[in-house]
């Protein structure tokens, strides 16, 4: 896929980082003009995706995550990694009320919320450790509210 324009950051794998991360994206697709809803949807799948990460990836802190955005004509990629203990069975883990971590009362519903708002979510193996989530997100140019008008 040719790139019209993108960017990435690395951060710490804190939860206050979180709500860094949404901003990016929503700050970066900007440029793209999407409704407030797109905007929306885009800010609650990072925000579950990059959760995931600080909370399953280091479960002795001291990690980083990956944030990299590719915006396409009309349409982004994100994309969320760590190098973190990975996930041992993608497909279970993806599976609605699936958590590794009942005591702490996740829900696990992460992949179902990032499924729900955004075109398409792979998730796979970073390399030899870790986890990265690819979510796609077209945005409808009939839905646009152009300011001033």
């Amino acid at each position: 896929m040719k790139t019209n324009n993108f960017m990435e950051v690395v951060f710490k794998a804190e939860s206050v980082n979180e709500g860094f991360a949404r901003v990016c994206v929503a700050s970066f697709c900007v440029q793209l003009n999407p409704s407030i809803d797109e905007l929306t949807d885009i800010k609650t799948a990072v925000s579950e995706a990059v959760t995931n990460a600080v909370v399953h990836a280091y479960p002795r802190g001291n990690g980083l995550v990956r944030l990299r955005c590719e915006l396409e004509g009309n349409s982004v990629k994100i994309e969320i990694s760590d190098e973190g203990v990975g996930i041992k069975n993608i497909e279970k883990a993806r599976e609605p009320f699936f958590t590794t971590k009942p005591a702490e009362e996740r829900s696990g519903m992460g992949f179902a919320v990032m499924e729900s708002f955004m075109d398409k979510v792979e998730v796979e193996k970073n390399g030899l450790k870790g986890t990265k989530v690819t979510m796609y997100k077209d945005f409808n140019a009939n839905s646009r509210v152009v300011v001033g008008e």
